[in-house]
């Protein structure tokens, strides 16, 4: 019985130490609040939690020592309407659950009419697409996403001189 359990204990060490599969669901949550283009505040069960959308990465408007950058403000608009305080969202995790700050590292949802918001930002031309090494279940996707709005002069493809 003691073999049985040190077994059992050796098995559920390693699963929690290896990389979740690809796109595990984190859950249903509902929005709180936008911090900035690419994260938002969910309230998931009872927890108010701070979630990076994983794969982009929008202009920035509130990083401390960073003045606000090209498109920045009308992509922090456009997540805040696709993103509205109450709207239900399912978060789906990648490979890892968080990032060097405690946020959540989430592909959202919406419940409602299952739009992929982090797509959506890029296709809109609000976002760029940022590999999260080593979650990137979505990432050919976005980048041809991102491909196609550049070549059609969307949002901060028009607006924007390139970055570096």
């Amino acid at each position: 019985m003691r073999r049985h359990r040190v077994i059992l204990l050796a098995a559920s060490l390693l699963a929690a130490c290896s990389p979740v599969a690809s796109s595990a669901p984190a859950g249903e949550a509902i929005v709180v609040s936008v911090v900035d283009g690419d994260t938002i505040v969910v309230r998931l069960g009872a927890a108010e939690e701070r979630v990076r959308l994983i794969g982009i990465d929008t202009p920035e408007t509130k990083k401390p020592d960073t003045p606000v950058q090209c498109f920045g403000p009308e992509a922090s608009a456009r997540t805040a309407a696709l993103l509205p305080p109450g709207t239900r969202v399912t978060l789906i995790r990648d490979v890892e659950a968080r990032d060097a700050y405690d946020r959540l590292l989430a592909y959202v949802y919406r419940v409602d009419d299952g739009l992929f918001v982090n797509l959506d930002l890029v296709v809109a031309g609000m976002a760029r697409p940022l590999r999260f090494e080593p979650n990137t279940a979505h990432a050919r996707e976005i980048s041809a996403a991102a491909d196609s709005a550049r070549r059609g002069g969307v949002g901060l493809w028009a607006a924007c001189p390139p970055s570096g």
